[in-house]
């Protein structure tokens, strides 16, 4: 041979998992108007107002609505905010975190 040593790699790379998801879900009240449920869908989640509106009238109707789908962190920062811009108004709004299926 000419004198150059090879070495065998393995191919195996270590297998990262993705994060667990977590859904924010629009709990349904009936004191805390409309409007500022489609403002704070808008401004917390970035619905355009017609979004926004389909997901209230979906919680409106059924009690709860999924309004997104994140990692288990950014879900309960944007439920804690929403939740948070309703009580800093006086609304008793409420969204909620839960494990994905």
């Amino acid at each position: 041979m000419s004198g150059i040593e090879t070495e065998l790699r393995s191919l195996e790379r270590p297998k990262t998992s993705r994060p667990r998801l977590h859904k924010v879900i629009l709990l349904n009240d009936d004191f805390t108007p409309r409007d500022f449920v489609v403002a704070v869908l808008g401004a917390v989640f970035r619905m355009t107002p017609a979004q926004a509106q389909g997901v209230m009238l979906t919680a409106h109707r059924r009690g709860v609505c999924v309004v997104g789908v994140f990692t288990r962190e950014i879900a309960e920062t944007k439920a804690d905010q929403a939740t948070d811009m309703g009580r800093r108004e006086g609304h008793p709004l409420t969204f909620t975190t839960a494990p994905e299926d």
